[in-house]
């Protein structure tokens, strides 16, 4: 306990804040300390102390902060001010020229300066700091919204919590992107740990880098090895630099971690060399790198360029060519997707690609087993395509011994025996069976699914046991079943039941008409295209009502999609299970967007009696809202539920922010 005034601790505190971020920049960003560990542990000591005597005297940007807070129940999501766009990639040195030949013709300028990055293996996140204190940092996610991982980014010490001034002062607002990654040697040692704990190891320092990035509980975070590159800033109040060359050493001025590995270049033949050299020197890099990025290096450039719908055209990813191996195909056996296709699937004998076993791999259609002449016993050699999905480029007939046998699709589906047909002019193989077994689980597994119905615990095994044993045989007798048809099943006990019959209803009173086309299952027709329909069609009516012209006046819709989603909306059968789903109660129709909240923060904690928080979430997105899951100086409300957790309201406290319960949420939402 310290024996400070309250005044007195105040200005300590303050001082030991400045000096410890000063010692974390040399030691952390620099790599240059000027103290002894023991010295820094001593200043560091001193603060806790402080902390621990005035507890209103920490803040977020204490160094103390990095260990975590307690665990959170779930990640919350932030609206990104600006589109984090993933980049365009290319593989070939001709296809890199046409891009830069494309940016001088737009540009009208017979040479582009660029600056060359190495393209990281890690995990995007974008930071934001108001008034130069870290308020908020999250991943990507769909580009819009990404994740909240404030606490968790916090406890990597190359984060500065409160930025470096320059020229005496701070920007009140800065958004600042960059990757964070996991380096070789330590991933190696870290997965070791695990191992020797039992605990979940990880494929490569990517997948660790994210999921630690994605822990409940900070502190667990603040045990693993991670590490940041910073490498552009985002909307800012303050000018912007005129070139990304010097958005670098701006970065750096404020405390960011910069690579040192970054050049400018001033023409293409330079882009190449340094593209070669990098390559030459990838596998002795303490980081996994799996490419080169290129931006123009005049941000007024970049306006002139322009963005397409996911990436801008002033940047591409020149990747590396993929990792091979060489392996042997053991078995190859046909899968039946839900809607009836056959896909051979090759089980290998194991190899390890770019740092993951690799055991099973798709050869995705006849056509393509026979134009690459693959048979059940041939050595193959196997890439990891942009070092994630792997396939078989090509089979190595020189090994052959001749015990090797061609494999063809079956006539008849492996799973229910039907026939299997495949349409003249298309690649695809498929079971003409509709009540096939196979494509009723998957369909099933799909309507439940987190992103459609979302019915907790309607699992694999128990989906199978339901078809097995006829009790389904459609999507809407799910929603039917009976605790009697449940407690019939291997272990499924009287509580498993209840558990699964609540989320059942739960489900059909609240799924919104996007979430349901979705879970319906129509071709071609994801999470982003079931949203679109929904809005630009209203109802289930409508959407089955509608033409190929409806379907065509849509953006990014092309005739194929058009044309299959017609097709599946005047099917008799499928249009039998959507008057059934009516016929249950489940009509819903798409909420209109409005602007009630635009502009507006939102934290919810505890638990709420009209919705879950995902459905929470969705409803302030709706109103043009950005929902949060840490409560920051830029939070405008915090909405409390039932059995809320300390942490929050103390933060709300501290930072003046406005505290409702749900009946004003409700109100807010116009509800």
């Amino acid at each position: 306990m310290t024996s400070m005034s309250k005044k007195e601790a105040t200005k300590r505190a303050a001082e030991l804040r400045e000096e410890l971020a000063y010692h974390n920049h040399r030691y952390y960003v620099l790599d240059d300390p000027v103290i002894s560990d023991a010295d820094y542990d001593e200043l560091k000591n001193a603060l806790i102390a402080i902390e621990d005597a005035y507890p209103d005297l920490v803040t977020p940007d204490s160094p103390t902060q990095r260990v975590g807070g307690a665990p959170r129940d779930e990640l919350g999501t932030v609206h990104h001010e600006t589109a984090m766009l993933s980049l365009d990639s290319v593989l070939e040195e001709e296809a890199f020229h046409r891009l830069y030949n494309n940016c001088l013709k737009e540009l009208d300028r017979d040479t582009v300066t660029l600056v060359a990055e190495p393209k990281y293996d890690g995990l995007s996140v974008e930071l934001v700091y108001n008034k130069g204190t870290l308020t908020t940092a999250s991943t990507r996610g769909d580009g819009q919204t990404g994740e909240d991982i404030t606490p968790n980014v916090k406890t990597i010490h190359e984060v500065p919590l409160r930025l470096r001034k320059t020229n005496g002062s701070v920007p009140d607002h800065l958004v600042v992107r960059g990757e964070v990654y996991m380096n070789k040697n330590e991933f190696e040692a870290f997965n070791k740990q695990q191992e020797g704990k039992g605990a979940k190891t990880f494929a490569n320092p990517r997948n660790a880098a994210a999921g630690s990035l994605r822990q409940l509980d900070p502190k667990v975070t603040a045990q693993r090895p991670l590490h940041i590159f910073c490498w552009q800033i985002g909307p800012t109040s303050s000018a912007m630099p005129n070139t990304q060359w010097e958005c670098l050493e701006c970065l750096k001025k404020m405390g960011m971690k910069i690579d040192d590995l970054p050049a400018k270049l001033e023409h293409a033949e330079e882009a190449v060399e340094w593209y070669q050299k990098l390559q030459k020197e990838r596998d002795d890099l303490p980081y996994e790198i799996d490419g080169c990025v290129f931006k123009v290096n005049d941000l007024v450039a970049h306006e002139t360029l322009g963005t397409r719908t996911a990436s801008p055209r002033w940047a591409i990813a020149w990747k590396f060519p993929p990792r091979r191996k060489t392996t042997r195909i053991k078995t190859i056996e046909a899968y039946v997707g839900r809607t009836g296709a056959l896909t051979p699937v090759a089980t290998l004998e194991p190899v390890h690609i770019g740092g993951v076993e690799v055991t099973h791999v798709s050869l995705h259609n006849q056509d393509e087993i026979d134009r690459k002449d693959i048979r059940v016993g041939d050595h193959v050699l196997v890439e990891r395509a942009g070092d994630v999905i792997p396939h078989v480029v090509k089979s190595i007939p020189d090994k052959r011994s001749g015990d090797e046998k061609k494999y063809v699709l079956p006539d008849t589906c492996p799973s229910c025996g039907g026939p299997v047909v495949r349409p003249k002019g298309e690649a695809i193989a498929r079971c003409t069976n509709v009540s096939c077994p196979a494509q009723i689980k998957q369909r099933i597994m799909h309507f439940g699914s987190k992103g459609a119905l979302d019915i907790d615990g309607l699992g694999e095994k128990l989906v199978a046991q339901l078809v097995d044993t006829e009790k389904v045989t459609e999507l809407t007798d799910v929603l039917e079943l009976t605790k009697d048809d449940l407690t019939e099943l291997e272990r499924m006990a009287d509580t498993s039941a209840d558990n699964l019959l609540h989320a059942i209803r739960e489900a059909k009173g609240k799924v919104t008409l996007a979430r349901l086309v979705y879970g319906l299952g129509i071709p071609h027709v994801g999470k982003a295209g079931a949203r679109q329909l929904a809005a630009a069609f209203g109802s289930l009516d409508n959407l089955l009502d509608a033409t190929v012209n409806d379907f065509l006046a849509l953006d990014d819709m092309g005739t194929i999609m058009a044309e299959a989603i017609h097709a599946w909306c005047t099917n008799d059968r499928n249009r039998k299970v959507v008057k059934e789903l009516q016929r249950q109660g489940i009509n819903p129709t798409a909420e209109k967007r409005g602007d009630r909240l635009a502009g507006t923060t939102i934290v919810v904690t505890g638990t709420l009696e009209s919705m879950t928080r995902d459905e929470a979430r969705e409803a302030i997105q709706a109103q043009g809202g950005n929902p949060t899951g840490n409560v920051s100086g830029n939070t405008d409300y915090l909405v409390v539920g039932a059995n809320p957790g300390s942490t929050k309201q103390q933060d709300a406290d501290k930072h003046g922010v406005n505290t409702i319960d749900e009946k004003e949420f409700l109100k807010l939402l116009g509800r």
